[in-house]
């Protein structure tokens, strides 16, 4: 068991935010599996996000890695709030949610938050069951990069988020960081999210409660002929995805996931702000075996989260994963 503010996840293994927890479908199957401790949304913005045929993903032949030039999920918040109510009520699982969202401004973002809130007011069960994730790093929409590479678009954000928590300090918000390579990186990230810390409530309280390390890599290639059928896509194009570049996932960022995890779990622990000690990390990039799970686990991270392997395996691979552990 591991508790990140208010919710409780346990066992210690999610989903991340992907494709293959879009509909209600995947997220039944993942909220009935027993391997999962917390089900993941899919990114979701207000109004839902325009997919086309070039939004799509291809897995590598020589490894469990995948490549994908996703954007959002096509599906508005609204769905998703009305699909967790519903399993919410069937009261299966006491399993909580993690509603993953992102917006191209802070005033969408600030609607989304207010209906999330509304819908988590309207039952006492649910302050428990709902936290928040912002997807910060997304690196595949044309025009709008990832705002935590550059912290001044970042903080608008933030500042959405702190006002939330400042109203409601049972929200449980998390946020999907993308994979940094310079040390600087790190280092401005975690004084960013410091300066946030409050002490006029007593203790040091910071809003964000949870990093998950890391989404994918993005401006990455894979031509189709690394992937499994390649004479299908050659036929249409030289690259595994329509764009050619996407978001790098699975065993190839693994080693790079790691040492983002590993880095952000040292300067949290020294940390000189005892709020920013409390900040839990989820570890996710190129978790395929128990063995990287172990992995993940001794980098720093106390959950682990998968993508790449559920799409490869649907529900299964939280088994596959949790085998001798």
């Amino acid at each position: 068991m591991v508790l990140i503010r208010s919710i409780d996840v346990s066992p210690p293994m999610v989903n991340c935010s992907c494709a293959w927890a879009s509909d209600y479908q995947q997220l039944s199957g993942l909220y009935h599996c027993p391997y999962t401790g917390a089900v993941t949304t899919r990114t979701a913005t207000l109004d839902g996000f325009e997919e086309d045929e070039s939004h799509t993903v291809a897995f590598m032949k020589d490894s469990l890695s995948s490549l994908n030039s996703y954007g959002y999920s096509p599906l508005p918040l609204y769905e998703y709030l009305a699909w967790i109510s519903e399993f919410l009520k069937a009261g299966s699982s006491p399993k909580p949610f993690i509603i993953s969202i992102t917006e191209s401004n802070a005033k969408r973002l600030t609607e989304m938050l207010v209906a999330i809130q509304h819908f988590r007011a309207s039952n006492s069960t649910r302050l428990s069951r709902i936290a928040v994730e912002f997807n910060s790093s997304c690196p595949n929409i044309k025009g709008h990069p990832p705002p935590s590479y550059h912290l001044p678009s970042l903080k608008p954000y933030l500042d959405v988020f702190a006002k939330a928590f400042q109203d409601d300090p049972t929200l449980t918000i998390g946020l999907k960081l993308p994979p940094y390579i310079i040390a600087t990186q790190f280092r401005d990230i975690i004084e960013c999210i410091s300066s946030y810390t409050r002490t006029d409530s007593g203790s040091p309280t910071n809003p964000i409660a949870y990093f998950t390390c890391t989404n994918t890599l993005g401006n990455s290639l894979v031509f189709a002929d690394q992937t499994p059928t390649p004479d299908a896509k050659t036929d249409m194009s030289p690259f595994a995805v329509p764009p050619g570049l996407g978001g790098l996932a699975g065993e190839a960022i693994h080693a790079l996931s790691l040492g983002n995890v590993y880095t952000f779990s040292r300067l949290l622990a020294e940390s000189d702000d005892p709020a920013m000690r409390e900040i839990v990390i989820i570890g996710a990039g190129g978790v395929t075996s128990p063995e990287a799970v172990q992995r993940m686990n001794r980098a720093g991270a106390k959950i682990v989260g998968c993508a790449t392997l559920l799409g490869k395996e649907g529900v299964k691979a939280f088994e596959i994963l949790s085998r001798n552990l």
